[in-house]
């Protein structure tokens, strides 16, 4: 893999070439002489990102069972609408 170091101006000149090394490992761009972003090619974003989730994925996690939680009873009460006597 190999780490890759533009500066913002760089970038701003030239995004073509840092999207060209991003394929080879991960470009850092700076900003003031310090690191303030990082482009990385869309798999190694997916990898990192653990993948895309679903809302059964999560639920189904391991140790999740072990969490003790009760929400509170929800107390609904039905009324019937009001009459309006509008004529």
């Amino acid at each position: 893999m190999t780490v890759t170091t533009v500066t913002s101006r760089e970038f701003d000149r030239n995004a073509a070439c840092a999207k060209r090394a991003a394929k080879a490992g991960p470009v850092f761009i700076t900003d003031g002489g310090r690191p303030a972003y990082v482009l990385f090619g869309i798999e190694d974003y997916r990898r990192l990102a653990g993948g895309r989730r679903n809302l059964l994925d999560m639920l189904s996690m391991p140790g999740l069972a072990e969490i003790d939680f009760e929400p509170p009873r929800a107390h609904i009460e039905s009324r019937p609408p009001p009459l309006s006597c509008a004529g």
